[in-house]
């Protein structure tokens, strides 16, 4: 029997003037919840490309500024493991659209002080992290 070990997960923060880019989840472990952009980090990509790729893929987003790493985090939760990193990335055009409306959907852009109360999990954590200028989390 194969050992359970725990997946590699990409999140984005997208910013613009101020404010991220927060979807609707669908479809998926946390449906319903409120995420930011993100997914699985593919065998032979590295952070950037992975965080790019992704928010292109769920955001629509292709004019992206890299910033960095903003949080690593290890989350256990919805009964998945994942090493979750984060990224920072600005967007100073363009405007998001559902690109995946399987995975997510009704990107919008909220101001930081005023985020929706359901967020999913990692994402939740990612943003407390990039917020609070903390890089790691439990």
């Amino acid at each position: 029997m194969q050992e359970e070990r725990p997946k590699v997960g990409i999140g984005v923060i997208i910013v613009r003037d101020g404010k991220i880019l927060i979807g609707e989840r669908v479809g998926n472990h946390g449906s319903g919840t409120f995420m930011i952009a993100g997914g699985h980090l593919e065998f032979g990509e590295s952070f950037e490309q992975a965080a790019l790729r992704e928010a292109k893929e769920e955001t629509g987003l292709i004019d992206l500024i890299m910033k960095g790493i903003v949080s690593i985090s290890n989350d256990i939760a919805y009964d998945k493991h994942y090493v979750s990193i984060t990224m920072l990335v600005e967007s100073k055009t363009g405007e998001p659209y559902d690109a995946e409306p399987e995975k997510s959907k009704n990107w919008k852009w909220y101001d930081r002080n005023d985020l929706p109360e359901n967020i999913f999990i990692p994402s939740r954590k990612s943003i407390k992290n990039y917020l609070g200028g903390v890089m790691y989390s439990d």
